[in-house]
């Protein structure tokens, strides 16, 4: 019992955000009532119209093409990198993988300035070559050591044995290597997924015009500072794009969790 009551305390945000995204604006904050006086899907008409003449469609769009992009980018590069450190020999291996076990405890606010004059001097401000290019360098030292102990789990007798069939490192990491570490490659694609989506300081940072604008940048919107809020928008909106996270989750749940927990190969 305490458990569910502990659980149904997390979710109460949750809820009354729904909740709240199918009441009137003036009744939101107006009492304690959780269920809506007068049930309406106006919030939700509104906030899908959007602001400005881009609709949030619009919006939806432009968050799935950057989380396209770092998917592919970082399945393909971190377990190429992940790859070299755990079965290829080469100079300065173990001090390199060091290095890169290092950035892993950098701040990001810390890289966030120089990166951000180097990108404005190449003048990729306000584009999304910020957000998705790094993703295909390599750069996110977490999936590259998620990957290095998987890879690191795999036995070494079928490399051996693919190595006799005339498999060169390159054949042997699409056609040997990248099956067997699916349920890795699985879990940097969830994760990836969830971070690029629920993303708002580095899109925020980079984008400036409303047409390149992603869902988590587009939520801001519906607030202002100086005048009136349209407060049932943003929860209509807000509830609608946590739909893809829940789908995400509840399809690949079991290869999330065998991505982590995993220390070998199942016979």
């Amino acid at each position: 019992m305490g458990i569910i009551a502990l659980g149904i305390l997390m979710l109460y945000p949750l809820m009354w955000m729904v909740s709240s995204s199918f009441k009137e604006n003036t009744e939101i904050f107006k009492g304690l009532a959780f269920w809506p006086t007068n049930f309406t899907f106006d919030n939700y008409i509104q906030g899908w119209a959007g602001l400005s003449g881009v609709s949030f469609g619009k919006f939806f769009l432009n968050s799935l093409l950057v989380v396209t992009l770092s998917i592919i980018g970082n399945v393909l590069s971190c377990s190429m990198a992940a790859y070299a450190f755990a079965r290829l020999d080469f100079a300065f291996k173990k001090v390199l993988f060091a290095v890169m076990l290092v950035t892993l405890m950098l701040p990001f606010h810390v890289t966030v300035i120089p990166q951000y004059i180097m990108f404005n001097q190449l003048e990729w401000i306000n584009t999304y070559l910020p957000l998705t290019l790094p993703k295909f360098l390599a750069t996110e030292g977490f999936f590259i050591f998620l990957m290095v102990q998987f890879m690191r789990s795999i036995p070494r007798e079928l490399e051996e044995a693919a190595e006799m069939d005339g498999c060169g490192p390159v054949k042997m990491y699409w056609f040997l290597i990248m099956p067997l570490a699916l349920p890795a490659l699985i879990t940097t694609t969830i994760f990836t997924f969830i971070w690029t989506w629920n993303d708002f300081f580095t899109q925020l940072l980079y984008l400036s015009d409303i047409n390149l604008y992603t869902v988590a940048v587009g939520l801001r919107m519906f607030t202002d500072a100086m005048g009136e809020s349209s407060w049932g928008a943003l929860f209509a909106m807000s509830a609608f794009s946590l739909l893809p996270l829940f789908i995400v989750f509840i399809f690949f749940q079991r290869y999330l969790i065998e991505g982590i927990t995993t220390g070998g190969v199942k016979g």
